[in-house]
């Protein structure tokens, strides 16, 4: 996974990374060329006395650095430049396909893991991607530079290389091995610490009701401290690569010194070739151990990719049609015939044979216990699921037959919990038209009941709003809600339940406001209370997701007795004192 997603996304900067190996191995092979001109100094100026050998000799090795630190400086700017571009492509992929989810892949990845996809596994991948440019590209080229390099300088002692090189790789793979599920379990432990975390920010106000805090706390806790353990375990297995090094480095250092100082004596080697040799073997160890770092990166960074195209290949359950449907000659129709929905896994369905028709300047409410289908209903409507049987038809088309702007674009939709997003209450608004004017704001404020409030704010239209709309009642976010899908003025208004936070006063004072706004449009009212929908054309009952009982307020009564057991439910009953 982790080669297929770095060779489909890196395709478009293959001349960056061009440039990088051409920089990093002109670099390295600058840093292999230091020690030999140190051992010719060494042994053809030092040992000789020619000052001006030395000279010369220390000017080209200054001017080698300097080649080696400009490449060096280009390799990290391309390869930085690189990851970036990577990563912000990465994230901007993932984030368009997750948008054209339905709400049944939302909720089967569930929203802190895909967070956690679209930030910290992506980070991990791009991460990788600029250590490879950086240290990877060089790596091999350290290696095998500086294999032929000390060869040159000493056959003799090479034996050394086939004893420390294999030493230090066995023994680091062995650590890295055991850190691999460690990785793969670190990225669950990030998942669940988030969704805890994003449910008690969320359901803060639920929590200090119920005074849960300490058990929140405790719930926290628990997740926090098993993704602490697991770190833990992770890093004193990484703790271990260091020393392992070091010794293997080390060891090393003093077996070439020992050996070759018995060369020396024999006048098999000279001092300026046996300290080239030992930098070269340096440098080799310090590439492998390069080498290591990067495959220690290797396993997170392949658990993360595997996690992010698990969301990329993951194919949304609301397909865009093939063949969308042209100019639509009806305007404001919606017919649902026989539908049926069902979760997958469920063992029953939500809906089944559901069938009515709503016309444009009529209203259509739909009423039921809790549970009986209602919201998923509507949600067929704008196809945020797919009916799994039977069509649902706007302007006398199936929805699944539409584009998406086609048919988004003649919805207004408040759903039941009315979110607000971080901006102020004229950007909000500003969603359901970007080009209203104030005035268009501050008309569709009049008619959802809301420009008093909005009005005694001292900013106006320019009062913020927190993420969500927590800083707004729950009745003020309703009707924000209601204003934001007024100045789309579409064909269709679907209120799901949107009438829920206001008391009888205002819902009747909206309600009387809206009827003018949407005469010519087709109005579908989910609702609890019958007071909201007891004007309605027509009145759709709803039972364990099927209908049964239509027809408008006192046919009802007499007809269904769901309906009339509801609405005696709901009266006041006068207890005498």
């Amino acid at each position: 996974m982790l080669i297929r997603l770095l060779r489909g996304y890196l395709r478009p900067y293959h001349r960056p990374l061009l440039a990088v190996v051409l920089f990093q191995f002109v670099g390295t092979m600058a840093s292999l060329y230091l020690p030999s001109l140190n051992a010719d100094i060494i042994d053809l100026g030092v040992a000789r006395g020619d000052t001006d050998y030395i000279v010369r000799t220390g000017g080209w090795m200054l001017l080698v650095s300097l080649l080696q630190i400009v490449c060096a400086i280009a390799a990290v700017r391309l390869g930085a430049r690189t990851a970036m571009g990577f990563g912000r492509d990465l994230r901007a992929e993932i984030f368009g396909h997750v948008n054209r989810f339905s709400a049944r892949e939302v909720a089967h990845f569930g929203a802190p893991s895909l967070i956690t996809r679209n930030t910290n596994d992506v980070q991990q991948v791009q991460m990788l991607v600029l250590m490879s440019c950086t240290m990877l590209v060089a790596a091999p080229i350290m290696s095998v530079g500086g294999v032929v390099m000390a060869l040159r300088e000493d056959i003799g002692l090479s034996w050394l290389m086939l004893v420390s090189v294999p030493v230090l790789t066995v023994t680091l793979g062995a650590v890295i091995r055991r850190m691999v599920p460690g990785f793969r379990l670190m990225q669950t432990r990030i998942d669940a610490v988030n969704r805890v975390l994003r449910e008690q920010i969320t359901g803060i106000r639920v929590v200090r009701a119920f005074v849960r805090e300490p058990y929140e706390t405790e719930r926290f806790g628990v997740a926090n401290t098993e993704l602490t353990a697991t770190a833990l375990r992770t890093g004193r297995l990484m703790a271990l690569i260091f020393p392992v090094v070091m010794m293997v480095l080390n060891v090393s250092s003093v077996a070439v010194l020992w050996f070759g100082a018995q060369r020396v004596d024999a006048g098999a080697i000279q001092v300026g070739a046996l300290t080239a040799f030992l930098q070269y073997l340096m440098q080799i160890l310090m590439a492998v151990m390069m080498a290591t770092f990067m495959l220690m990166m290797v396993p997170r960074a392949a658990v993360c990719a595997e996690r992010i195209v698990e969301v990329l290949d993951t194919p949304s359950s609301v397909l865009p049609p093939t063949r969308p449907a042209g100019e639509l000659t009806t305007h404001g129709e919606l017919e649902l015939r026989d539908v049926g929905f069902q979760y997958p896994g469920a063992a029953a369905p939500v809906l089944r044979g559901v069938s009515f028709r709503a016309r444009a300047g009529q209203t259509t409410a739909i009423i039921g216990s809790t549970g009986a289908g209602k919201t998923t209903l509507l949600s067929l409507i704008p196809r945020l699921v797919d009916v799994t049987s039977g069509a649902v038809l706007v302007d006398g088309v199936d929805v699944r037959e539409l584009a998406g702007e086609q048919l988004w674009q003649r919805i207004g939709l408040v759903p039941q919990r009315p979110y607000l997003f971080t901006g102020t209450i004229a950007s909000n608004l500003r969603y359901g038209d970007p080009d209203a004017t104030d005035a268009d704001l501050w008309a569709a404020l009049e008619v959802a009941q809301a420009r008093d409030f909005v009005a005694e704010l001292p900013e106006g239209l320019d009062a913020p709003i927190a993420q969500g709309g927590t800083n707004v009642s729950g009745g003020q976010r309703q009707r924000l809600a209601i204003a934001r899908a007024l100045i789309r003025k579409p064909e269709i208004y679907l209120f799901d339940d949107s009438f829920s936070a206001l008391d009888l006063g205002t819902d009747a004072r909206l309600r009387a406001a809206l009827r003018p706004v949407t005469a010519d449009a087709t109005v579908v009212i989910v609702a609890q209370r019958v007071s909201t929908i007891i004007d309605a054309d027509q009145i759709i009952v709803l039972e364990d997701g099927a209908v049964v009982g239509v027809g408008r307020h006192a046919e009802l009564l007499e007809s269904c007795p769901t309906y009339a057991e509801i609405v005696a439910s709901q009266q006041t009953t006068q207890v005498p004192a």
